[in-house]
This record gives structure tokens, sequence and C-alpha cells, in this order.
């Protein structure tokens, strides 16, 4: 299954948004979410603090501040081979 990480911070609105983006596109696609806080690594918080949300999916980059809901469920729907 698809994994979609969610790398952000308590308090972020846009996370937030993020966050509210990704569960729509799980109603309708199934896929596995990951949040990860960046104030818990400080490798993390370094390389993603000025750039939060930043959505990846299997491991690559895909959104910075927002998510496009249908360009995310396009590439779940691909990697996935439906």
């Amino acid at each position: 299954m698809t994994v979609v990480t969610l790398y952000g911070r308590p308090g972020c609105h846009l996370c937030e948004e993020a966050l509210q983006a990704l569960r729509r596109v799980h109603s309708r696609t199934p896929f596995t979410l990951e949040e990860v806080n960046i104030e818990t690594d400080d490798k993390l918080h370094k390389r993603y603090l000025e750039r939060i949300p930043v959505v990846t999916v299997d491991g690559e980059h895909l959104f910075d501040y927002e998510v496009d809901e249908q360009a995310l469920e396009q590439r779940i729907v691909y990697r996935e081979g439906r």
C-alpha cells in the first residue's frame, strides 16, 4: 500500500489544512498516512521548517505548503496500478 507522509509541527495551520486534505483523499483512495512532527528531530526541523507542510509519497517529495488533492489521488492510483 502507498505510504503518504505529512511532515509538519503542532500549531501550524497550513499543516492542519494539509492533514484535512489528506483525509479527504484517503476517504476516496486508500493509503497509509504517516504524520511526522519535525520538532522531534533536529535534522528534519532544519530541513523542513521553512517549507511545512511537506508531503511525500513513498518517500518521493510531492508537495510543499498545500496539497493538490486531485494530483495526489492520481499519483496514488498510478502507483497502485489501479
